[in-house]
């Protein structure tokens, strides 16, 4: 049997042992700090409890679980633990029979559910709504009250209006192309910069990342100049020190390090090692 809600991974990230998964699912909220084994986890949707495992990741904000027919489908880590809870389900369910008198509605509303980040699907964002709502009525009123004053004392018989000058097109904006980053794993050297951590919104803790300087791509010249990398419990068995120059294997994407100007990050480093100096 399939899922047709199933959505595949374009690529995956595969944990480089069980330490690591171990240490990413604590990173996640997924396991207790005392956890030394993964877990199954339970995957519900629309009446069906279907086991599953935790088998990589796509990025930090989304995991990859394998059922139990080999498929394999991308979920937000926060998502996946609220499914773990005995009362997930009911406010989905109490949508739906609001909206039993038309079925369509409320399975857009359910899909709408699942697909929303946490802090979308509890409504924080009301506020904005409300905003945007009353801007629209304040917008309207006014024109309503222009109007009016045109009518009662504006161009009289005979008056021509002066024709509204047209607002100048801003002049576009020449944005430099896109780097093309290569598919591969590429053989890197670069040097410890920093140690720092950034904000997780879906976690107690701040992220543990590593950002590096004076990058040096084998085979490539591109122009990179600093690169970050998640602070994982396998980099950190290496007790690197600021300053200290490294050369691993990774693939390198575009994603912004929150906070901070470094635009590219290294995706799963292997075969990372302190350079030596030459004796």
């Amino acid at each position: 049997m399939t899922y047709s809600f199933v959505v595949e991974p374009l690529a995956v990230q595969d944990f480089e042992s069980e330490d690591e998964r171990i240490e990413r699912c604590k990173e996640w909220n997924l396991l207790p700090g005392s956890a030394t084994r993964v877990k199954t986890y339970l995957y519900k949707r629309q009446g069906l409890t279907l086991p599953c495992e935790i088998i990589g990741f796509v990025d930090n904000q989304t995991v990859v679980v394998q059922f139990e027919n080999k498929q394999q489908h991308c979920i937000h880590p926060a998502y996946l633990k609220e499914m773990q809870t005995a009362s997930f389900g009911q406010r989905a369910q109490a949508a739906a029979d609001a909206r039993s008198e038309d079925p369509a509605e409320a399975a857009g509303e359910a899909e709408l559910l699942e697909n929303q980040p946490v802090a979308e699907v509890r409504g924080e964002d009301d506020s904005e709504g409300a905003g945007s709502a009353g801007a629209a009525v304040g917008d309207t009123a006014e024109r309503s009250e222009s109007g009016s004053a045109d009518a009662a004392g504006g161009v009289t018989a005979g008056e021509t209006a002066a024709p509204a000058e047209k607002p100048r097109k801003p002049p576009a904006s020449k944005k430099k192309p896109a780097l093309q980053l290569p598919e591969d794993k590429l053989k890197v050297t670069a040097v410890v910069k920093e140690f720092t951590t950034v904000p997780n919104h879906f976690s107690d803790n701040d992220d543990e990342v590593i950002i590096y300087d004076n990058v040096a791509i084998e085979g490539h010249e591109l122009a990179i100049d600093e690169v970050w990398s998640s602070h994982s419990a396998t980099l950190k068995k290496l007790e690197l020190k600021e300053g200290d120059p490294v050369s691993f294997e990774a693939k390198i994407v575009a994603k912004k390090l929150s906070q901070h100007p470094v635009k590219y990050k290294i995706n799963n480093p292997s075969k990372m090692k302190v350079i030596q100096p030459d004796s």
